[in-house]
């Protein structure tokens, strides 16, 4: 491990930042997270850490269970509107063949253990970074609260709409609307039956999404097929109106929503893959280098083992020898990450149907998938995490400029 006191500046305290930062931390890195927020929020839906994301949290030594709680739904599967399943497996089976079963919990639980691992001092709220000069020397990070210079590193964490992605790749093609609006809300605690399952219903234009989290609360969320900028005046109207004749428990569960709590977002992902995820003495991370959409549930997974593989590439790295640690990180990311995002544009497409005849047709494809052919698709994302060897070897275009 480097002798001398590195410094690294994270722009944006998400999971993506929060992650990279402890990972850095833990191997000897002074860390400093700009967070535009003013403090800690509650506000946030569901997070669900599927088993490579529960790997690279391993690899930083960093055990969520212990504040997000064990419990797990007993099944997982695929509903049509009238109830019956498309497909439906036990937890058992994936979390034996995987490691471990998915982990549901409130992203401010997730958020709120990854800043209690850091320093007190590390996250400064109510700072946003605006840009980075001399990225390639020595960064200046311009922040609205005054300058940070004599950074070693700057990750770039700074969300889907990254300025400082903005900024270094100014001719990239930017988002593309996938098509689809989403609402999002966390209900509170109830009893809950035995036996409870994560669902996600499919029908023409619109899915409904029920999660257990591990505290005992359930994540809900709802996708419809909308134009940009679509925003009902009533929220609770208008999920009503879609989906309060679905099976249960769907209406139990809008009748007990919060309009006021409800999160809505149009779902865009990155129109193309940004060259590398690196320039100079810059990094990006999580929706800032590869934004995909929801629809596989690896988002925020990906920022996890993003952020591993650069504490990993970075561990022992002095500050002259994080250029080529950055590079050997665009080397391990690019591909995987930008396979994932194309996969998950191509399951909404799926997902998002209209036409009864397409989704008739759909519907009866999933139920006639053999098992094997979907745990040959999990197994692709989730034993795709592996930590890099080194960072001796780059590929042909890796640092290569639009």
């Amino acid at each position: 491990m480097s002798t001398v006191q590195r410094h690294a500046v994270v722009a944006g305290a998400g999971i993506g930042g929060l992650t990279a930062a402890l990972a850095l931390h833990r191997h000897g890195w002074r860390v400093t997270v700009c967070e535009r927020a003013t403090g800690p929020t509650a506000v946030g839906a569901g997070i669900v850490l599927a088993p490579n994301a529960l790997r690279a949290f391993d690899t930083i030594g960093f055990d969520i269970t212990r504040a997000a709680g064990r419990v797990v739904p007993a099944a997982m599967g695929l509903r049509r509107p009238d109830g019956r399943w498309l497909s439906r497996a036990d937890t058992a089976a994936p979390a034996a063949r995987f490691g471990g079963p998915p982990l549901a919990l409130h992203r401010s639980a997730l958020a709120d253990a990854l800043a209690g691992a850091l320093p007190a001092e590390a996250i400064r709220y109510g700072v946003a970074v605006t840009s980075v000069d001399d990225a390639d020397g020595s960064p200046v990070v311009r922040t609205d609260a005054g300058d940070l210079d004599g950074a070693d590193l700057v990750i770039a964490a700074d969300g889907i709409h990254s300025p400082l992605r903005r900024q270094y790749f100014p001719d990239h093609p930017g988002l593309h609307h996938s098509g689809e609006t989403a609402w999002r809300t966390v209900l509170p605690a109830t009893v809950s039956p035995a036996g409870a399952v994560t669902a996600e219903t499919w029908g023409r234009g619109e899915r409904f999404g029920v999660v257990p989290l591990a505290d005992g609360r359930t994540y809900v969320y709802a996708t419809a097929v909308a134009p940009e900028g679509y925003r009902p005046a009533d929220v609770r109207a208008e999920l009503l109106r879609r989906y309060g004749t679905w099976h249960d428990p769907i209406p139990a569960l809008l009748e007990r929503i919060d309009p006021a709590a409800v999160l809505q977002h149009d779902l865009y992902d990155l129109a193309a893959p940004l060259p590398r995820f690196h320039h100079g003495r810059l990094a990006w991370l999580g929706d800032a280098a590869h934004a995909m959409t929801p629809n596989l549930g690896q988002g925020g997974c990906q920022a996890v083992e993003d952020a591993a593989v650069l504490g990993h590439l970075l561990a022992d790295a002095g500050p002259e020898h994080v250029p080529a640690a950055l590079a050997a990180y665009s080397a391990a990311r690019c591909a995987r990450t930008d396979a994932i995002r194309v996969r998950a544009r191509r399951a909404g497409r799926v997902a998002a149907l209209t036409h009864p005849l397409a989704v008739a047709v759909r519907d009866l494809a999933v139920r006639a998938t053999p098992a094997r052919a979907t745990n040959r698709a999990m197994a692709a994302l989730f034993d795709g995490f592996t930590l890099p060897d080194g960072m001796d070897t780059v590929p042909t275009g890796v640092g290569a400029r639009w």
